[in-house]
């Protein structure tokens, strides 16, 4: 096995020893994106499975816009590059603004949230921090995989916080993998806001299958689950699959594109336009 292959294989696992099948297929997606290409009997020898195991890890990871099966193996969907948080940060930030104002109007006192990781989510939290007093103070139960929401709400005494325990994920500042979702397992919550690289008609994606995994959790254990996109990111596809539109219940964005309104209004899922709003009266 040489060292492209070891690197595959989760940090500490040995290849002789059982995986659980969604770390397996992360560990396949990141052979496949590496090499550009793989073979079944190359993955059934690595991963000490049967062909059949490996041909519907194969199927799952296609599903999921991950890669293309081909006969006998599968080849790499060339993946959109993932900015760093703090290049998104400074992207878009009157947009994402608007965007985190309207999540925050949706929101109703003694809630249950959970706030995603992600450069809008994070204005979430930054904005509930900043407007933590006075008349329209609310008191919250905060859920996030997201450092930087947690840090940015550690301080605020109204709230009531936890931080899902997992891997870190540098490039998005947020937790992922396997221990994260089993955390999820004992939480439901009322709202979840969450962030995407794109929503097209294809449905939510992200760049990174661990983002996409997590936030696929987040969202089966929501009453409501809440989509905070700006435009850039309508009508765009990228690596990982999250959901289909039959998952989501709102869009709230800064300036909503004729295809998005339609796959909202073919869906059933509520659309909040900040181009739409009304403005703000002046003092």
């Amino acid at each position: 096995m040489d060292l492209l292959e070891r690197s595959a294989v989760s940090e500490g696992q040995a290849v002789d020893e059982p995986i659980f099948a969604d770390e397996r297929q992360a560990n396949i997606a990141k052979l496949v994106v590496a090499r550009g290409r793989v073979r079944n009997t190359e993955l059934t020898e690595l991963f000490a499975v049967t062909e059949t195991t490996i041909r519907k890890d194969l199927t799952v990871l296609q599903e999921q816009g991950v890669l293309k099966r081909t006969h006998g193996g599968a080849i790499a969907v060339k993946p959109p590059v993932e900015r760093t948080l703090q290049e998104r940060r400074v992207s878009e930030q009157e947009a994402k603004m608007m965007i985190a104002r309207l999540c925050i109007a949706e929101l109703s006192e003694g809630d249950a949230v959970f706030i995603d990781s992600g450069s809008t989510t994070q204005l979430i939290a930054d904005v509930l921090a900043r407007e933590s007093v006075g008349p329209n103070l609310l008191h919250l139960t905060v859920l996030t995989n997201s450092i930087g929401v947690a840090d940015v709400l550690a301080d605020v005494p109204a709230f009531e916080q936890v931080l899902v325990g997992g891997r870190v994920r540098h490039v998005g500042g947020s937790v992922v993998g396997t221990l994260a979702l089993e955390n999820l397992e004992r939480f439901t919550v009322n709202i979840a806001f969450i962030g995407a690289s794109g929503l097209s008609e294809t449905g939510l994606t992200v760049a990174d299958l661990e983002e996409a995994r997590l936030k696929a959790a987040v969202i089966e254990r929501s009453l409501l689950v809440i989509v905070a996109v700006d435009h850039t990111k309508l009508g765009v596809t990228h690596f990982a699959k999250v959901c289909d539109w039959n998952d989501l219940d709102v869009v709230i964005t800064d300036e909503a594109k004729a295809e998005t309104r339609e796959l909202c209004s073919a869906h059933g899922v509520r659309l909040i336009d900040a181009a739409c709003q009304p403005d703000e009266p002046t003092q």
